[in-house]
């Protein structure tokens, strides 16, 4: 369906509507400023392709806290650490439930997966089952020797590299770390290796599953078009869900016929067989299963790699800033020892490249959309019954009133602070905070600091023909996650 189809329909359907609408708003409700909108379309074309991009520019103009018409959806934006503040402390339940993407609704995966429930005694037991069973302290710790062992083979190959000259696309084989760890904590196999195309094919499943629930989608903004699905967002990602299913299922199904499964004769081994017990204990279905698996691997993967893409580009382009890391590494460790991660607190210089990072590139670029659980009171401002909440962590972590020199990769900055990720500093909201906060934060920063901490201790980096570090291409991809449109490709150099 072509734009000008659409919106001959879109004017017939809507034009009434609107113009009804606008008579009986809410003429005492004090909304955030925002642009004008236009009649039926509101501030859709406003949007562009790098939506968090235009929602800063408008930001600057109307203020951190904004009020867009997409559509027929009310949309509030949030971009300054001011009001992510009061947000998260003052009105953290309110704004807690979620806003669905008609894209998220295939398959039912908004009702089967902790990231897209209401809050709601549902959403309170994947909660906990995350937290207690899956990704625990306890667990977190227990795994250790795992992570060294996925670090130590990205080592081992790019020490091949090395020996032959040649690069590395660090996004791919940061990914392929990231999914073998996840498919050994989770069922005990590899599911990639660094030399195969294996672990590319899956980096595009799950990058354009993160790509269409993460772009506009004329569907959310007038209801009428669910039913269409005018772009087959929703049914291609039916289709990518079903493929991913299909490779769990196949361990689930192998688990099932080789191992017969009793929670009382048998201690869990891996995450497999914890969620078997809940399935067996009927505490999951195997339906909440697949999707818990779709979120974790979806949240495990292209977001933890992308975000150490960006900080190797950052340190290509700053190699004074790679030589300092480096130094600081060989004062802590010398030059043989294996890095262990409870050397990683003595490194402060590489824990603030990791925020630097995390605050110019977030893994997400707005947290999952938020909805209005009634009218709330914002600064200043009310945020209307059922209106849409984005946060805009690439906004926020460029604002001026928190961050000098905030378009600067500068870690310096965060020397002698005690600001951290965990959801307190509101100027630094990579997982989020409250009740929301992604439950994942602590796997992706240990294994973002080991990563960078392995490949910096005994390797330089050089761009191959004769690229100058400062004319690296750092242009990005919208979706959930920012990617690098073009693949940071850079040649390792054995130090020793």
């Amino acid at each position: 369906m072509d734009h000008t189809t659409l919106a001959m329909i879109l004017s017939v359907i809507f034009l009434l509507y609107n113009l009804v609408k606008a008579i009986f708003s809410q003429s005492n409700t004090k909304l955030p400023p925002g642009p004008k909108p236009v009649p039926i379309f509101g501030n859709i074309f406003e949007l562009g392709d790098k939506p968090h991009r235009s929602f800063a520019n408008l930001a600057k103009i109307h203020g951190p806290l904004i009020t867009l018409k997409l559509g027929s959806v009310t949309t509030i934006v949030v971009s300054s650490a001011e009001v992510a503040k009061e947000m998260f402390l003052t009105n953290d339940q309110l704004l807690a439930n979620r806003n669905v993407p008609n894209s998220v609704t295939a398959g039912d995966h908004h009702k089967l997966t902790m990231s897209w429930l209401p809050v709601s005694p549902k959403w309170k037991t994947f909660r906990k089952i995350t937290a207690v069973h899956l990704l625990s302290p306890q667990r977190l710790d227990a795994c250790q020797a795992l992570r060294h062992t996925k670090v130590k083979q990205l080592y081992e190959y790019v020490q091949e590299c090395a020996k032959r000259g040649e690069a590395v696309d660090i996004g791919k084989a940061a990914f392929t770390t990231s999914l073998n760890l996840l498919s050994n904590l989770f069922f005990s196999v590899e599911l990639a290796n660094h030399t195969s195309s294996s672990s590319q094919e899956f980096k595009e499943l799950i990058w354009d599953i993160m790509e269409d629930i993460g772009k506009p989608n004329y569907a959310d903004y007038f209801p009428v078009l669910k039913c269409v699905d005018p772009w087959g967002i929703r049914r291609r990602l039916e289709s990518n869900f079903d493929k991913l299913i299909e490779v769990f299922q196949s361990f689930i199904r192998k688990r099932l016929s080789t191992e017969p499964f009793s929670a009382s004769a048998k201690t869990p081994n891996d995450v497999l067989d914890v969620l078997l017990n809940l399935l067996k204990e009927e505490e999951l279905n195997m339906g909440e299963i697949n999707h818990l698996l779709v979120d974790i691997f979806d949240a495990g993967t292209d977001t933890t790699s992308s975000t150490f893409e960006w900080a190797m580009a950052e340190l290509v382009r700053n190699p004074e800033m790679m030589k300092k890391a480096q130094d600081e590494i060989e004062q802590v460790l010398g030059k043989d020892a294996i890095i262990q991660e409870s050397d990683i607190p003595k490194m402060p210089y590489l824990q603030a490249i990791i925020k630097e990072t995390l605050r110019l590139h977030p893994p997400t670029v707005f947290l999952l959309p938020r909805k209005a659980s009634s009218n709330v009171e914002l600064y200043g401002y009310v945020v209307p019954k059922n209106a849409q909440i984005l946060v805009n962590l690439w906004a926020i972590g460029r604002d001026p009133t928190v961050w000098d020199n905030p378009n600067m990769f500068s870690p310096e900055r965060f020397l002698n602070s005690d600001i951290d990720v965990k959801g307190r500093d509101f100027g630094l909201l990579p997982f989020g905070a409250g009740r929301r906060i992604c439950p994942g934060m602590n796997l992706a920063y240990r294994m973002l600091t080991l990563m960078l901490a392995t490949l910096l201790q005994s390797f330089d980096w050089k761009l191959g023909d004769g690229v100058n570090p400062k004319d690296l291409d750092m242009d990005e991809k919208f979706g959930i996650a920012l990617q690098k449109t073009k693949p940071l490709q850079v040649i390792p150099v054995l130090k020793y």
